[in-house]
């Protein structure tokens, strides 16, 4: 059995979830998140406030959806109490980023013009220097969606590893031209 899927999601007090059909809200004090649950795979409320997310049989598909269902479940339940950050940092002679505001900023990364880059709802930058910022929000894929497509504006590049990363990323350098 999956030893994710059978573990119980907890849900803190100040949280409430809603089971309707296949359909799981989550409702906590920073927002409202829902997901629908796949199709062999059910979500019951235990007496004890848990949420248990079970299987029908053992078939492949039904084990890979246990385990997932179980954690998109739970990281809806922790998005609504906590939130997600991921943290990116800028590295590169000139490269910043600038806050136009909590859900804009405006990026400054080498090339001939500034990037506008708009936040989508439920999305916003906590700007920390000219080299440092977090993406902040409930939904987690949608954090790190986010994260990726800041990312994508510059990526780091091997040789002198210029461009904006994730904080604590590691990147592999490259050694340069051989002079004689």
């Amino acid at each position: 059995m999956s030893r994710i899927g059978k573990l119980p999601v907890p849900v803190p007090s100040g949280v409430d979830v809603q089971l309707d059909g296949s359909v799981v809200t989550v409702k906590g004090p920073k927002g409202t998140l829902s997901h629908t649950v796949a199709e062999p795979i059910t979500v019951v409320k235990s007496e004890d406030g848990t949420l248990e997310v079970q299987r029908p049989n053992d078939e492949r598909r039904s084990k890979a959806l246990h385990g997932l269902s179980r954690t998109l479940i739970n990281n809806m339940v922790v998005g609504v109490t906590d939130g997600f950050e991921k943290k990116l940092e800028i590295v590169g002679v000139g490269y910043r980023v600038l806050s136009k505001g909590p859900t804009e900023l405006e990026f400054q990364l080498g090339y001939s013009h500034v990037i506008n880059f708009k936040a989508p709802e439920g999305i916003t930058f906590a700007v920390e220097s000219q080299t440092k910022l977090g993406v902040v929000g409930i939904d987690k894929q949608l954090v790190g969606e986010v994260a990726a497509n800041i990312r994508k504006l510059r990526k780091p590049e091997p040789y002198k590893g210029k461009g904006v990363r994730y904080a604590g990323e590691h990147i592999r350098r490259k050694v340069g031209k051989a002079g004689k």
